[in-house]
């Protein structure tokens, strides 16, 4: 979901008024941009050209959002020009604050999101120039084997029953009761898999997250957006999402090899990170309470389900 309140004219003057200010460019027009998941995105035009406005209003992401711009600062000038160079403020700021917002301005990428199984190759081999780069000392999140993502899912739900009921409420109870076998039964694999890699803390890497659904091409170019969430973790954090066919595994280890990566993917690992990822994405509908995306999630062909179908399959 997008830009999820209505924003009247005043507020576009105003955030326009806000740009010239402090960046000196002069907006011709400004229009929705939908591309991410967290925040406000627009496309502001201007004569010349346009740029990437991103705001971020959740006290519970902001900190991540603001803290993302020094990796992303620190990565092209090491030489990445795939993942959407920072505008800076007038003062040499990467970003801003907007009422109580989080404000970054980016170049403007004039592609769309053509995730397939050709694309994967070519998004390995990016990702891969992504990972020798690997800096400590940056205030990103570092990976924690828990089941902190189910915690938050059985939380959205009890604070969901408390709720003033409605159908809405009691549709979304429902799916939710429909399913507390497989919740309970995903929690439990969840927390069996943080116990195995509790100790593991080696070989940490940037890693983006969801790169697969971040992956655009446009003017002949391909980019990785979205590095918001930018975390030190294993590489399965990027490799899960793919991990349930044979093929993409090889591939993703493949692409390691070839550009002197000395990692391998950990079925433990992958396993952690499907049933984490379950819980984390459920959990985000859950708190936004979208009864569309709840009922979508559970749905037998969702993507999310091969996913920790294999990791079923994992002892």
């Amino acid at each position: 979901m997008y830009n999820r309140e209505y924003r009247d004219n005043e507020y576009l003057r105003s955030l326009q008024d806000f740009i010239c200010e402090k960046y000196h460019i002069h907006a011709t027009d400004i229009i929705p941009a939908n591309r991410g998941y967290y925040g406000e995105t627009w496309r502001l035009k201007t004569a010349s050209g346009s740029y990437f406005v991103k705001l971020d209003y959740s006290p519970a992401h902001q900190k991540m959002f603001q803290n993302s711009f020094a990796v992303m600062e620190y990565l092209c000038n090491s030489g990445i020009d795939f993942i959407g160079r920072i505008v800076k403020t007038c003062d040499g700021q990467l970003y801003t604050v907007f009422r109580s917002a989080i404000l970054g301005l980016f170049e403007w990428i004039d592609g769309k999101n053509v995730e397939t199984d050709q694309t994967k190759p070519l998004e390995f081999q990016m990702l891969s120039k992504i990972y020798p780069l690997t800096k400590q000392g940056f205030d990103i999140p570092t990976v924690d084997f828990s089941n902190a993502a189910a915690v938050r899912v059985y939380d959205a739900w009890e604070k969901l029953k408390h709720a003033p009921q409605n159908e809405a409420h009691r549709a979304a109870d429902l799916i939710l009761q429909r399913h507390s076998d497989t919740l309970s039964y995903y929690n439990m694999r969840l927390l069996h898999f943080a116990a195995r890699n509790q100790n593991y803390n080696d070989n940490l890497y940037f890693t983006h997250g969801d790169a697969g659904g971040n992956f655009f091409v446009g003017n002949g170019k391909q980019y990785i957006v979205d590095w918001d969430e930018i975390a030190y973790a294993p590489l399965e954090r990027d490799a899960w999402v793919m991990c349930a066919r044979d093929w993409t595994r090889t591939l993703f280890n493949e692409t390691l090899r070839a550009n002197n990566i000395s990692y391998e993917l950990r079925p433990e690992r992958l396993a952690f990170y499907c049933y984490h990822m379950f819980f984390f994405y459920l959990g985000i509908f859950l708190e936004n309470f979208e009864l569309d995306r709840i009922a979508e999630y559970f749905a037998p062909d969702y993507f999310i389900w091969e996913r920790t179908r294999f990791a079923d399959t994992v002892q």
